[in-house]
């Protein structure tokens, strides 16, 4: 499950901005966020009923908490930023590539912070190296 879980990530997202990026230019943003959700909604309730529980699609909502609203709001935020991104002309090579070495830059002082992460001085080189490409990406 450790690799399979990275590999659904790699793969969902390849699909995911190919997607984004190949969007008609003249598509409403919210209209096909709306079609993408109701897509997700219909896959999500069938996949409940895949997933071995003792409780009722109604009972699982009670182990919920503010997190899954967040999380709702902030993928609207994900999927409309990506949405305009590539709709004012970022490249699917190198929007994603910006996106997410930066988001990975900022996560580093949250991992620590908040999670107690450990970050040992390869991470750091690491994180120094992707700071650099995004300079060069950019430049």
């Amino acid at each position: 499950m450790y690799i399979f879980s990275i590999v659904i990530v790699v793969v969902s997202n390849m699909i995911y901005h190919v997607c984004q990026k190949s969007a008609p230019q003249n598509a409403n943003p919210f209209t096909a966020l709306f079609a993408a959700y109701l897509t997700a909604i219909v896959m999500s309730f069938i996949a409940f009923y895949c997933y071995k529980t003792d409780e009722s699609f109604i009972q699982s909502f009670k182990h919920l908490n503010w997190t899954s609203i967040i999380l709702g709001l902030s993928i609207v935020g994900l999927e409309l930023g990506y949405f305009l991104a590539y709709r004012a002309g970022w490249n699917l090579s190198t929007g994603s590539l910006v996106a997410n070495i930066t988001l990975a830059v900022l996560l580093v002082p949250i991992g620590i912070i908040f999670f107690k992460e450990s970050f040992d001085l390869t991470k750091v080189l690491g994180a120094i190296f992707c700071i650099i490409g995004l300079f060069l990406i950019n430049k």
